[in-house]
């Protein structure tokens, strides 16, 4: 049985799923951010998987749209980890084997705001976590997020924040958001 989850987002999410899905007998064969894959038989321990993901902050999809939104958000997320260098319509409609067009208009009607605007939100969070880190330049953080340059980034930055990124590293006054509070 394969199931969508909504809210996870990072490696600790799918950390924090599996063991508590083995402490409860239910064994899990894959886990990637927003889908997990179960071994045969657990069909009729829905409703304790159900249980177990909403006692950690997570849902079940049964949507199929939602189940599109969750697919989305896991790919833009995987975009900013790993630094995708295609354009961002193109990256996203060769995942989801959908027209760009299509994913866009569902994600600005159900979410409120465009994938554009959500991926630069995410980019954000990922500066703000580098920068607290504190082990990379402005000009490195802005080369792993493939922007153009560095002066770029910094106008983004403060666009969205309000501070430049020298301001944030010195207030340290990390208000950061976790990646499922975004929208």
């Amino acid at each position: 049985m394969r199931i969508k989850v909504k809210n996870m987002v990072c490696d600790r999410c799918k950390s924090v799923l599996k063991n508590e899905f083995q402490k409860a007998g239910i064994v899990v064969e894959q886990i990637d951010l927003g889908e997990i894959l179960f071994a045969d038989g657990t069909e009729d321990k829905k409703e304790r998987i159900r249980e177990i993901l909403n006692q950690n902050g997570f849902e079940l999809i049964d949507d199929l749209n939602e189940t599109i939104m969750v697919d989305i958000k896991k790919h833009l997320i995987g975009a900013v980890e790993n630094g995708i260098t295609q354009n961002l319509s193109t990256y996203l409609s060769e995942k989801m084997n959908k027209e760009y067009s299509v994913l866009s208009k569902m994600f600005s009607a159900k979410e409120g705001l465009t994938i554009e605007k959500y991926f630069i939100l995410l980019k954000m969070e990922k500066v703000k976590e580098e920068i607290q880190m504190d082990n990379k330049t402005f000009s490195e953080i802005a080369y792993d997020l493939n922007y153009k340059s560095s002066s770029h980034l910094a106008k983004q930055f403060k666009a969205i924040t309000g501070m430049s990124m020298t301001e944030y590293r010195n207030i340290q006054d990390w208000d950061r958001r976790s990646l499922d509070q975004i929208v």
